[in-house]
């Protein structure tokens, strides 16, 4: 059998470790497990990554730069409204959880898990970082090309605007309710313009027996 260099391997074992992490949860992933995945011995594991938390790490900044390479690809149009322009940023970004909502699921798994052990925990402080100033660039780009000036600093209404929408996904993976959704990711938009530029905007609200699938 041919060698395959580390440098090779490596994201070859991280896009199995994601494929298993997705179909059987984070915890699922042993070394042994990403092994039998890809069909490679675990002493292979072992040397690319040299731990399990290693892996853990090449997994989140995988995630972590996929999303933003998403999102960044978006082209944000020249609309002479703040509004208008967001939306088309956030229903991309809403856009990425309806087509891989596992890919959002497992990257809260491994968050949370990441935020129990203090090596992998200062890289989600990192990831975090990482999204918060990419999501303020992009609003301020979007308020550049709306030609409105923006009242609060952009990385404050970014954290603002990923806070509520972190909420909505881990409503949306426990329980999807689109008519609901919508209405949440409408005045998100609008709460978020609100702080950016301050331009208030009325939005309908859905009846609890609308919005709540249980009634």
């Amino acid at each position: 059998m041919a060698h395959v260099s580390v440098e090779e391997r490596r994201p070859q074992l991280v896009s199995a470790a994601i494929a298993l992490m997705k179909r059987e949860g984070a915890h699922a992933a042993s070394t042994r497990a990403v092994a039998a995945e890809l069909g490679v011995a675990q002493a292979t594991v072992h040397y690319v990554f040299g731990s399990k938390e290693e892996m853990y790490r090449a997994v989140i900044m995988k995630l972590t730069d996929d999303l933003v390479a998403y999102v960044q690809a978006v082209d944000v149009p020249e609309f002479p409204d703040f509004e208008q322009c967001l939306a088309v940023l956030v229903n991309r970004l809403w856009q990425s959880l309806l087509d891989d909502p596992y890919a959002h699921l497992l990257l809260t798994e491994l968050s949370v898990l990441a935020l129990r052990s203090p090596t992998l925990k200062a890289l989600v402080e990192d990831h975090r970082m990482v999204v918060d100033h990419v999501t303020g660039s992009l609003i301020r780009t979007t308020a550049g090309r709306a030609g409105v000036e923006l009242l609060n600093d952009p990385i404050l209404v970014a954290q603002f605007f990923l806070a509520g929408f972190d909420g909505m996904t881990q409503q949306h993976l426990a329980a999807p309710h689109p008519e609901a959704e919508r209405w949440r990711v409408e005045s998100l938009i609008s709460a978020t313009t609100v702080l950016a530029i301050g331009t208030p905007l009325q939005r309908s609200v859905p009846s609890v027996r609308e919005a709540d699938p249980l009634t």
